[in-house]
């Protein structure tokens, strides 16, 4: 297992989070959303997802990765 933590902007409430970890999930990842720090912290197996396709998913439902 991988852990990233990336900087993530655009989000402000229990909405966010359920989507951003929601999206995560979808691609075999799982996600906890930090919004104070703005961050989320990534666990995912490398033979199923990549830091990439993590970065789309969030990028995907609206979010900046930074």
């Amino acid at each position: 297992m991988q852990t990233i933590t990336l900087k993530v902007e655009g989000m402000s409430c229990n909405h966010c989070v359920n989507s951003i970890e929601g999206a995560l999930k979808n691609i075999g990842a799982t996600g906890k959303v930090d919004l104070a720090a703005k961050s989320v912290q990534v666990t995912y197996e490398e033979s199923k997802t990549n830091p990439d396709a993590i970065k789309a998913a969030i990028e995907d439902q609206g979010y900046d990765v930074v």
